[in-house]
């Protein structure tokens, strides 16, 4: 049940926005085939593949109150983080529909929380989707309320999940942040099985490719 009323910028609009940062050029895609994709897409975000343009190429163009988005020094990892099986992306360009930030799921752990999303007919959003919607829609965060993305986790060599679940919060400019960074968009971890009463579980409806 979507509990954050946000109001995603057009398809048109969304797609202008990636291809003035370049990143239909990194994801190796013609601006007039994403245009297409504009014009075909219905309500919801479009998002490029995280294969062809990972967290870390979206990072450095996030903002939140003007302030740059940065990733936890001990996560130098970010981008072995890939989807979970009811997360992938459908194709190269998709439409994500009905990002939700999961204000529902505060104080669940992920472990917890899995099982209840996936009975509601949705699935977990990824970091990368979590730092598009972001991307576009930086009221996404607000102080006390913000999201984990626990459809990207790392698979560690003998097949097990390692514990950390991606999250995006803001620094509070603490510890190993630095007093510069306080409130700014932050891209760290959260163990799979903590509770945090201000971290919701981020999810969608579905994912539909776009031409």
């Amino acid at each position: 049940m979507p509990t954050l009323s946000l109001s995603l910028p057009s398809p048109a609009d969304q797609v202008a926005r990636l291809e003035a940062l370049g990143l239909h050029e990194r994801a190796g895609i013609t601006a007039a085939r994403l245009r297409e994709a504009a014009a075909a897409a219905g309500d919801g975000l479009v998002v490029l593949a995280a294969d062809l343009v990972p967290p870390s190429a979206l990072v450095p163009h996030v903002r939140w109150r003007d302030r740059p988005a940065f990733v936890v020094v001990d996560m130098t990892d970010l981008d072995d983080f890939a989807p979970v099986a009811d997360a992938v992306a459908p194709s190269p360009v998709y439409l994500l529909h009905e990002p939700d930030r999961g204000d529902p799921y505060r104080n669940c752990t992920p472990d917890e929380a899995l099982p209840r999303i996936r009975a509601a007919g949705r699935a977990p959003l990824t970091l990368a989707e979590g730092l598009t919607w972001l991307l576009q829609c930086p009221e996404l965060l607000e102080r006390n309320a913000c999201t984990m993305t626990v459809g990207s986790r790392l698979r560690r060599a003998n097949g097990s999940l390692d514990a950390r679940t991606p999250a995006l919060w803001i620094s509070n400019g603490t510890g190993r942040d630095g007093r510069e960074r306080r409130d700014s968009p932050k891209v760290g971890w959260c163990w799979a099985g903590n509770r945090h009463t201000w971290l919701g579980i981020a999810s969608a409806s579905g994912r539909t490719p776009l031409p």
